[in-house]
């Protein structure tokens, strides 16, 4: 079992930036891929960002690629989401997801077995 709480979420204006935290705690978080998504209003959960156990592998969707930064830091049982250049679009429940895989990475919101409950992320213009 896996405990995933997220922090960071907040209010921004476009242009801004924000990171995004996820704390794990449980069995060892480095036998887990990690995950991040969001949920808009009225919209399916979708995948943002992905990264494989070790961090040595990394995976974004188009829509923020080259603006989302997605790391780890196995020692503190910390998966990070750096988000810049934020635009009203980006605005969305964020929830982190942990799946208990060896290899790769995890894109699909039913390949996770682990969910935080979701940090409010919020972007004006």
């Amino acid at each position: 079992q896996v405990q995933l709480v997220e922090s960071g979420g907040g209010l921004v204006q476009a242009g801004g930036s924000l990171r995004l935290s996820c704390a794990a705690s449980g069995r060892t978080f480095s036998m887990y891929a990690m995950g991040w998504f969001r949920q808009a209003p009225g919209k399916e959960r979708e995948f943002v960002a992905a990264i494989s156990w070790s961090g040595g592998a990394s995976y974004y969707a188009d829509a923020v690629k080259g603006r989302f930064t997605i790391s780890r830091d196995n020692a503190k049982n910390t998966v990070y989401l750096q988000m810049n250049s934020l635009k009203t679009e980006d605005t969305a429940v964020y929830y982190c997801a942990a799946a208990n895989i060896v290899y790769g990475l995890r894109l699909r919101v039913d390949e996770y077995d682990y969910w935080g409950q979701g940090t409010q992320v919020t972007v004006s213009s």
